[in-house]
């Protein structure tokens, strides 16, 4: 189970699988992975299926053993969590307990679902996860980007975690298509649009501008202009540089919900 695993354990798990998704960025205390698929499917029904997690999740990777433990609240503030149920078993008495593996942050139905959160082995360090799940239209059927991006001091090596994580969520995305019907896993190819070729019309002979028709040449002196602009001889003019700008643009973070595919 991804929630009791360690890393070791978890690069192993994951090597020998063929993956869809990859690790699009990583920096000293961070990573994001990515994955897309096109689900047979209407949009309103990834997005019914997708808050039942109890139906598609792998049961591997939570802490009871047993997705039908799992449910999503999905409203603002909604946790997706998972039930602990008493042990029968157990010689000693057993309370029922609880796991909260993300909290719900949008929910726009159809269109995507955003939670935050640490999952497995993660949920242990100091770090923040946020999953962002894009439903589009598309010819085919139903686009879905799974994007999950975290960043914070952990007390992992982040190639290797990274790579553990991205193929846990390729894994939980699959679930999550196969319930419905797979198209397509894999990143959508978006065709680009015709450009039509223009080509220049030559000019014919006669009506090349002479000599004679041409603007007369204005000379400007200098060092008057200079004077003018309140600019010292051979002084150099210094054009301020355009502020470097922190943090991706609108279309950068929200180019999944403003792409219109088609």
């Amino acid at each position: 189970m991804l929630a009791r695993l360690g890393v070791a354990a978890l690069a192993g798990l994951f090597a020998a699988q063929p993956l869809s998704a990859e690790v699009i960025a990583t920096s000293e205390n961070g990573f994001i992975t990515r994955d897309e698929a096109v689900i047979d499917a209407t949009t309103k029904e990834v997005w019914l299926t997708l808050i039942t997690p109890g139906g598609w999740w792998n049961s591997a990777h939570t802490w009871s053993g047993d997705a039908a433990n799992m449910t999503i609240r999905p409203q603002a503030g909604g946790c997706f969590c998972e039930r602990i149920p008493e042990d029968p078993n157990s010689e000693t008495i057993m309370l029922e307990g609880s796991v909260e593996h993300m909290r719900v942050i949008q929910a726009y139905p159809e269109r995507a679902l955003r939670m935050q959160g640490s999952l497995g082995p993660l949920q242990s360090e100091p770090v923040v996860g946020i999953l962002t799940v894009a439903i589009s239209e598309v010819d085919e059927g139903t686009r879905v980007v799974w994007e999950y991006a975290v960043g914070g001091a952990m007390r992992y090596e982040v190639p290797v975690i990274s790579k553990a994580v991205d193929g846990v969520m390729t894994q939980q995305m699959t679930g999550l298509a196969e319930k419905l019907g797979v198209i397509r896993i894999g990143r959508v190819p978006i065709a680009e649009p015709e450009t039509e070729v223009v080509e220049a019309e030559e000019v014919p002979a006669e009506a090349d501008a002479s000599a004679e028709d041409a603007p007369p040449i204005i000379e400007v002196d200098s060092d008057a202009l200079d004077a003018a602009l309140g600019v010292a001889p051979d002084e150099e003019v210094e054009v301020p540089e355009e502020p470097e700008r922190d943090g991706p643009s609108v279309d950068e973070a929200f180019g999944d919900f403003l792409e219109e595919d088609g």
